[in-house]
């Protein structure tokens, strides 16, 4: 029997944890690094995420690397969480899930 919180759905809204800035945002720090000559430092500090993120904004090609070498890490067996791990990890979204509808934000 499925959990009532996989009908939730909270991809893309401003609740979804994986994404850190919105489109306005990134073309925002592109333009913040050409235009302003701003180092990534202070860019990452102003928006609140990591240096590599402001990088990997305004370097693709970075981002593109860093993609192809996790693919590879991943198919050599590293990166995977044990059977628990993960059982942790769901549990905990769907109480995320649970916890956002019940305070009627989605």
């Amino acid at each position: 029997m499925p959990y009532k919180s996989e009908k939730i759905c909270i991809a893309g809204t401003q609740f979804d944890r994986r994404i850190k800035l919105t489109p306005d945002q990134k073309e925002y720090i592109k333009w913040l690094r050409e235009e302003e000559k701003i180092s990534y430092s202070k860019l990452a500090k102003m928006f609140g995420v990591s240096k590599r993120l402001v990088q990997f904004i305004c370097c693709p090609d970075k981002a593109q690397r860093a993609k192809e070498q996790l693919q590879q890490r991943k198919s050599e067996g590293r990166y995977k969480p044990t059977k628990s791990e993960w059982a942790d990890t769901m549990k905990e979204h769907r109480r995320y899930k649970e916890t956002l509808k019940k305070e009627g934000k989605i």
